[in-house]
């Protein structure tokens, strides 16, 4: 193996907010690549999250607690400032479609050149490919089933943080 000795990290970045079926589906196949996947769990000031940064890193590390190569760590920050000082010789990133190869490839090769950080992309499952974080936000708040898109852990947190944005209980378990 090149580079004998010295550990092959990568950074899987994002908001994970909530975290997908479709992200597991990544850090799976991903962690089997690397000696070492650090999810990095970003603040995006774009983006209005539903839930904390504390309660995004907490529900990520209960369900990757099976994975003894993988790490959950949140950041502030570029992530490839993020990726350099924690050793990542490169970031990994799930594609769905030609729009986020679009965007992701300018992004690569501005890391590339600035950093010397490389970018891995692993296409994601089919099954997950119409699936984003935005879009499940949406469903929840209209009172739709997300329950095939995101682990049972997320679905009960949903639940709890509708309840007390709410004060109702029962929206999470009508059908979409």
């Amino acid at each position: 193996m090149a580079g004998e000795g010295r550990k092959r990290i990568v950074v899987f970045p994002g908001t994970f907010d909530p975290i997908t079926n479709g992200h597991l589906d990544v850090i799976r196949r991903g962690c089997q690549l690397f000696d070492k996947l650090i999810v990095a769990i970003g603040q995006n000031p774009e983006k209005k999250p539903l839930f904390t940064v504390e309660e995004r890193v907490s529900m990520a590390k209960e369900l990757l607690s099976e994975y003894p190569n993988v790490s959950v760590e949140s950041f502030t920050g570029l992530t490839v400032d993020f990726a350099v000082r924690v050793g990542a010789s490169a970031i990994l990133r799930g594609l769905r479609n030609s729009s986020d190869l679009q965007f992701e490839f300018q992004v690569a090769l501005t890391n590339r050149v600035v950093a010397g950080v490389e970018t891995i992309f692993i296409m994601t499952s089919t099954e997950y490919a119409f699936t984003s974080s935005s879009l499940i936000k949406q469903v929840v708040s209209m009172g739709g089933d997300v329950s095939a898109l995101v682990p049972p852990l997320v679905v009960e947190r949903m639940k709890a943080k509708q309840s007390q944005l709410t004060g109702n209980d029962h929206h999470l378990d009508e059908p979409a």
